[in-house]
């Protein structure tokens, strides 16, 4: 979904979307993809994903695309 902003998902690397959504903190943004958002289901589909991995994820979706 964010690869392609289906459902109304920020798309990976767009920055300007993700920013109000990073200004209410990583503590509630990990907490949303726990119990699921909108049209994202718990989990983010990623039972066995920690905290830290939703934050490592999290942290790449929101920044700039990396250089090739």
């Amino acid at each position: 979904c964010h690869s392609t902003g289906a459902a109304g998902a920020p798309k990976s690397h767009d920055v300007a979307a993700w920013q109000p959504r990073v200004a209410k903190g990583m503590p509630v943004l990990v907490e949303s993809v726990k119990k699921g958002f909108n049209a994202m289901p718990p989990l983010g589909l990623c039972p066995k994903c920690t905290d830290a991995d939703y934050t490592a994820l999290i942290t790449f979706m929101s920044s700039p695309a990396p250089a090739n």
